[in-house]
């Protein structure tokens, strides 16, 4: 198969070296990422074509898998998961940026914002524990459990163990809903009793339990579940 090249003025490497990330459009940053073109089209023709495909909105090329770029004639498995590698990459940095610098938890919406673009447009639930120290700054971040579509079971044990190895003073659990809907499910007020009942044996605090939705969240606590 023909690689194409584009002329030296087009091409976003040499803009990025002279102007800066910021200088390149949407494509051309894309364009890094998927790096050569295909047949005839260039690299930029091809990342055009794939912010195509997620309605123009770059913030829904988050959302795509590998099997699903690869319809896109001109993108290979290669240059699928190239591009699904940047997309996670960019939702971890950003989470991790919040958590490292250690905000205090005062409300759940600190944890809803740094778990939102992390979460939010996971195709299965992610069950993560968040340990705080005793000044209820974050320590840490882990998931205990990947689910299905509507669910990620999860034991007492796994939440705390964490908790416990790391000397945590409290934490904050949360999940998220792959439907979008971040409403309470029976499932879900079941461990939260279960678990309000182990914070009281093992003594480590549950300050909350945020379910994060599409662009939307809700606190247990706040909804009157910890009472």
């Amino acid at each position: 198969m023909q690689i194409k090249e584009m002329p030296a003025s087009e091409r976003p490497q040499e803009k990025l070296l002279y102007s800066g990330a910021k200088g390149l459009s949407n494509s051309e940053l894309l364009a890094l990422i998927i790096r050569t073109g295909s047949g005839d089209r260039s690299a930029i023709q091809l990342a055009e074509e794939v912010i195509s495909y997620t309605s123009d909105n770059i913030g829904d090329l988050g959302l795509a898998e590998v099997r699903e770029l690869t319809d896109i004639n001109g993108i290979g498995e290669a240059k699928a998961c190239s591009i699904v590698a940047a997309m996670e990459l960019s939702k971890r940095l950003k989470s991790d940026r919040i958590a490292n610098t250690k905000p205090k938890i005062s409300d759940s919406r600190i944890v809803a914002q740094m778990l939102m673009d992390e979460l939010a447009d996971e195709k299965k639930e992610y069950f993560m524990v968040i340990n705080l120290n005793s000044k209820l700054q974050i320590e840490s971040k882990t998931v205990v459990s990947i689910g299905s579509l509507d669910s990620a079971p999860v034991h007492p044990r796994e939440v705390f163990a964490p908790a416990i190895r790391r000397g945590a003073a409290a934490l904050v659990v949360a999940h998220n809903h792959p439907s979008g809907d971040p409403s309470p499910s029976p499932q879900d007020i079941d461990i939260t009793k279960r678990l309000l009942a182990a914070s009281e044996i093992i003594g480590i605090k549950l300050l909350d339990h945020v379910i994060v939705g599409r662009g939307c969240n809700v606190s247990m606590k706040a909804e009157g579940y910890f009472s």
